[in-house]
């Protein structure tokens, strides 16, 4: 009987890898195990308290639940149904597209995934061939780059800084494009940053995308969490020409505080939408049908609890904006969108702390989750070393406590 082999034995097998090259390139979520290792300190007793999660902390509405209870019970949920989503869930989808952007889509157009994560990896499955490049704004939700990458695609990436509230320039996206650009991934409001593209400024872009005949693929998550009267524009809408190289992906996540019932979407070009429907198919069949059906009266019901979440975090969003940036050593921009800070630490890294000096906000952030018992997301995980990312969707208390600890610690950097 021969020796067996750990299932975790790194070195390969003959000529064969254990695990494909494809998968092992791929970087474990930042965001979700910063969350994961503050819940597991909290749970032995510690009092840590996180920034981490990129979710609102308000419950599903009940009326949302209410219809997903009534849909357990209803045996038309209990089997197999359309792969592309239930077809009132389509429409409705399409119908709040017209509501809330301008944006006229047939119920063809709309494919419904498992969560938002999926919706981007089939958009860029559905798009990309081996070898294509993405430009890539950054800072960058952290799932973006692993996305493309999986698709054979490479991202290229594109850097705005504070100096210009995260904004990139056509100036910027022109430099980086080559012979082989063949996707714009646009974010707005931004994860991490909350930055907001104005009018103008998605235009300008827009216009340039189609210009060079480059595919956009737009997160949209985000659209009504935005303050101090900012809108979240469209870019189809601002620029109707994109409509058949324009892929909108968005979901009820954020809108519903309902991260957990997995429901999101694609829509756009009749084609596209066809063929991602048809790889999904494969990959996993329809999404959960209790879940669609929560997630047809989320969306064809009012905006009433979304308005309600975006008061809270707009109070907490000054709050934390003027708490982090009483703290020297830090520049923290007003985020106009989503529900996060992304302060600069720059001056902070190369200085001692507690008898170690952080070359880089990954040390930095171990540092402060050990003395501070607080949990921030460094910027390295998005694609930008020298910031965090705070999420201000927790209490006001936690969030005043939390940066407090922050700020006393601090202040003994030397």
């Amino acid at each position: 009987m021969g020796a067996m082999v750990s299932p975790d034995t790194a070195h390969s097998t003959g000529s064969r890898r254990r695990i494909s090259a494809r998968i092992a390139s791929i970087k474990p979520s930042a965001t979700l195990a910063v969350d994961a290792k503050a819940k597991e300190l909290k749970a032995k007793g510690r009092p840590v308290i996180g920034f981490g999660a990129g979710q609102p902390d308000f419950p599903t509405p009940d009326y949302i639940v209410d219809a997903a209870a009534a849909a357990v019970r209803d045996r038309a949920n209990h089997g197999y149904t359309a792969a592309a989503g239930l077809p009132e869930l389509r429409e409705a989808i399409a119908a709040k597209t017209k509501r809330d952007s301008g944006i006229e889509l047939d119920a063809s157009q709309v494919l419904v995934t498992n969560g938002g994560k999926q919706a981007v990896y089939s958009a860029f499955a559905t798009l990309c061939d081996p070898g294509d490049e993405v430009l890539l704004l950054a800072p960058y939700w952290t799932t973006y780059p692993e996305s493309i990458k999986l698709a054979g695609a490479v991202p290229v990436q594109v850097t705005a800084d504070e100096s210009t509230g995260y904004l990139a320039t056509v100036e910027q996206l022109e430099a980086a494009r080559t012979e082989r650009t063949k996707v714009l991934l646009f974010n707005s409001p931004s994860n991490p940053t909350g930055a907001v593209y104005s009018r103008e400024q998605v235009e300008a872009i827009g216009r340039w995308a189609y210009e060079h005949g480059i595919f956009v693929v737009t997160d949209e998550i985000y659209e009504h969490l935005v303050y101090d009267g900012v809108t979240a524009h469209s870019i189809s809408a601002v620029v109707p020409e994109l409509a058949d190289t324009t892929v909108i992906l968005n979901g009820v996540a954020k809108t519903y505080s309902m991260t957990g019932w997995r429901v999101g979407w694609m829509a756009g070009p009749t084609d596209i939408i066809k063929a991602a429907s048809s790889y999904q198919s494969h990959l996993c069949g329809n999404v959960a049908n209790v879940s669609q059906r929560a997630a047809l009266a989320a969306v064809a019901g009012p905006l009433d609890a979304v308005e309600e979440m975006r008061v809270a975090f707009d109070s907490r969003r000054k709050k934390i904006v003027s708490l982090l940036s009483d703290i020297p050593g830090v520049e923290c921009p007003t985020p106009e969108g989503a529900f996060y800070a992304y302060p600069s630490v720059k001056a902070l890294l190369g200085k001692e702390l507690r008898g170690v000096t952080p070359a880089n906000t990954v040390e930095l952030a171990d540092l402060i989750l050990e003395h501070a018992e607080v949990a921030v997301v460094p910027g390295e995980a998005f694609g930008t070393p020298g910031y965090f990312r705070f999420s201000y969707a927790l209490a006001e208390s936690d969030l005043v406590e939390g940066v407090s600890r922050v700020a006393k610690l601090l202040a003994e950097v030397h």
